[in-house]
């Protein structure tokens, strides 16, 4: 049983991390465009 919970607490933890990550470089990217954008229209 101890094997399994950590199985699973690992396989949260790295979904949470995806989850994450995906979301921050989504803002991230968002971010850039819109200063291109303002840059290009400058």
């Amino acid at each position: 049983t101890k094997k399994t919970t950590k199985k699973a607490a690992k396989k949260t933890t790295k979904k949470a991390a995806k989850k994450s990550t995906k979301k921050t470089t989504k803002k991230a990217a968002k971010k850039t465009t819109k200063k291109t954008a303002k840059k290009a229209s400058e």
